[in-house]
């Protein structure tokens, strides 16, 4: 959950979408989606690119676009060319929050009930590597988004937080759980009681983002990144994702044992096997995803 931001009936300025827009590859129609904008990039087009197209909210995350953007996740896992997706916003902002208006007038049974907010952690299901490429305000649900994805890459004056205090409410998809993970116990706790931002420098020091970079540049490099992870084998990287991802989940005893069954099931593969000859011979390995 999220707060809006109080600007957010603010325009952003359009020439911030158009360059995207008029670059839609024919594979993703921008009829298919009214909330974000999706399209495959690098040379290769081999990195999948969603982008929140929310401007007068302040990409203010909507269960309409959460909705599109797991149909966009669940296109890009069944595109056999794409091997990294990157998600972004405008530079004036990633997500503002979730969208208060939509959440204002629920109710406990509704919440409960409907179990609200289940189908929003798509992103951290998905299979293949993803990068949040983050400008501007990422601030409740926003911020919870962000770390849903894999990597985090800043733009200079990228601001997080966990407002929900301020709203009488507490994060809701993931932002006390995640924050404390990734940020340690007492700034979790500042952030979430106080409703206070950080800046992506803090964010950067505190290991919440492992990147930042000026505002223009942000989403070029989360792509070459993006290139970089595609050109491995699709296959081994989600296994070195789930590896990852277990650390959270398990002890040290059992993440090992689990990362040593993926290492030796790495070598059920062609991949492994191209990977090692391409070292020996002394060549860039051709991977074939199996």
């Amino acid at each position: 959950m999220a707060l809006l931001y109080k600007s957010a009936a603010t325009l952003l300025r359009p020439s911030k979408l158009a360059p995207l827009t008029a670059t839609l590859t024919r594979q993703y129609s921008a009829s298919q989606y009214q909330y974000i904008l999706v399209e495959k990039r690098g040379e290769k087009q081999n990195v999948g690119f969603i982008q929140l197209n929310r401007p007068k909210a302040l990409n203010a995350l909507c269960d309409g676009l959460m909705l599109e953007v797991g149909q966009a996740l669940d296109t890009f896992e069944a595109d056999t060319q794409v091997g990294a997706i990157v998600i972004t916003g405008s530079e004036r902002a990633f997500a503002a929050g979730a969208d208060i208006k939509e959440m204002q007038n629920r109710t406990f049974q509704e919440c409960y009930g409907g179990n609200f907010l289940a189908h929003w952690n798509k992103v951290s299901l998905v299979k293949k590597p993803v990068i949040a490429a983050v400008n501007g305000f990422a601030l409740g649900g926003g911020c919870e988004f962000a770390m849903m994805c894999d990597i985090i890459y800043a733009g200079e004056k990228a601001q997080f937080g966990q407002p929900e205090i301020l709203l009488g409410t507490i994060p809701g998809a993931g932002g006390t759980q995640r924050l404390t993970r990734a940020v340690g116990k007492s700034l979790a706790m500042e952030m979430v009681l106080t409703g206070d931002r950080i800046t992506a420098q803090d964010a950067k020091q505190a290991g919440l983002v492992s990147k930042v970079f000026p505002a223009d540049q942000l989403v070029s490099e989360a792509i070459k990144t993006g290139e970089k992870i595609a050109c491995n084998s699709k296959l081994v990287s989600a296994m070195a994702k789930e590896a990852i991802n277990a650390a959270y989940e398990l002890t040290l005893a059992e993440g090992n044992r689990l990362e040593k069954r993926l290492f030796h099931a790495t070598f059920a593969t062609e991949d492994r096997k191209e990977g090692m000859t391409a070292f020996v011979e002394k060549r860039k390995a051709d991977f074939q995803d199996n």
